[in-house]
């Protein structure tokens, strides 16, 4: 619980500094006094609405959304946005639907058709304009235990997998041995938890799995686990799953397993064991390549990297949003939110509660694509 303590913290200073940036004005008013300003804070305090937005999907991004939008209506009380993370295959349905004003998702729109649907064409028609991904949170994903006794725990993507496969069962196992010299391990049953609903979460654990484990895991990437184990629902699930269960084993974001105080393994790709910090997840995303065109900024991650220092397994949670908003005024709502979500401030603040701040890089694309909406 000690991590929500400091998620609150970081809430009120961050709160705090936006709403003085606003002081002496009211939301109207505040574009006229702070739009030269150059401050993070005072540009999202500047560009205030009266009015709702409704998003839908990612829960692995919800604790950092729920942060921005807190922070967003201390500046502005007018603004409510309000988030329902019933998961990323969820959120882009009801985006393409119609039912939300944009979608969190820790997989980019799909550019192939799957069960006849593409992804990308769909939202496209639904938007009446491209339909961009931006990238807006680093949700590292931790595989996380809890097993009596164990405080340290090395695990490489094939012991992974054979773990998530079903095919190591007890803890004590000579492969987990292996990579864990001096490291007491008990007899104990591993106990897996894997994500029952449509997960992004699960489709770039498995995405790593596969890049890494040199053929440990053969199945294909998807939001739909294919391994062994007890299914729960969402991230929440998971962890408490693993919280509740000695022996047990999940891949969850970071944030849920620090909210749950559940151990986290470090990952050694074959460059060394690497802890799990907003440093070295913020180092593998800098390495990620565009994978997309113009202000889509869908990213390709390098799940089998052995560079030193950089975390391998990782998600971008992508706000989708139609490029041009067919309602305008809801338009330049969405633009305001996400001009303060992906601020240095806010950024900043979502490392306390286990997210890792966008690179500065990646951030100042983030920012002109944000300008561009429209």
């Amino acid at each position: 619980m000690k991590t929500l303590r400091f998620g609150q913290i970081a809430s009120i200073a961050l709160v705090g500094s936006i709403a003085l940036a606003g002081c002496g004005t009211d939301n109207n008013a505040a574009a006229g006094t702070t739009a030269g300003s150059g401050s993070s804070g005072s540009a999202a305090a500047a560009d205030c609405f009266d009015g709702t937005l409704n998003a839908e999907g990612s829960s692995a991004q919800k604790n950092a959304f729920d942060e921005a939008a807190a922070s967003f209506k201390a500046a502005c009380s007018g603004a409510q946005v309000n988030y329902n993370p019933t998961g990323s295959g969820a959120g882009i349905k009801q985006m393409i639907a119609g039912q939300v004003d944009f979608a969190g998702s820790d997989s980019a729109l799909k550019t192939e058709e799957k069960d006849g649907v593409v992804e990308a064409d769909a939202a496209a028609e639904t938007c009446g304009s491209p339909a961009w991904n931006l990238p807006m949170v680093t949700g590292p994903i931790a595989i996380a235990f809890n097993v009596q006794g164990v405080d340290s725990l090395t695990l490489t993507p094939a012991v992974a997998a054979d773990i998530f496969n079903g095919r190591i069962t007890t803890w004590n196992d000579p492969k987990i041995a292996a990579v864990n010299p001096g490291v007491t391990l008990p007899s104990t049953a591993i106990k897996v938890f894997f994500r029952s609903d449509e997960s992004g979460t699960t489709e770039n654990f498995t995405k790593y799995l596969a890049a890494a484990s040199d053929g440990g895991w053969t199945a294909e990437p998807a939001k739909k686990w294919t391994g062994k184990g007890e299914g729960k629902e969402k991230s929440a699930g998971v962890a408490e799953g693993v919280k509740s269960t000695d022996g047990g084993i999940t891949y969850v974001e970071w944030s849920y397993a620090k909210d749950n105080d559940l151990g986290v393994a470090k990952v050694d790709n074959g460059g060394g064991a690497v802890e799990l910090t907003g440093e070295t997840v913020g180092k593998a995303v800098e390495a990620a390549q565009p994978d997309g065109e113009g202000n889509d900024l869908r990213l390709k991650l390098d799940y089998a990297t052995k560079e030193a220092g950089a975390y391998p397994i990782l998600l971008v949670t992508y706000e989708v949003v139609c490029s041009k908003n067919k309602d305008a005024e809801k338009g330049k709502n969405i633009k305001s939110f996400l001009k303060h979500f992906a601020s240095a401030d806010v950024q900043k603040s979502l490392e306390e509660i286990g997210y890792a701040p966008l690179p500065s890089s990646v951030q100042t694309k983030v920012e002109a694509a944000i300008e561009a909406l429209s």
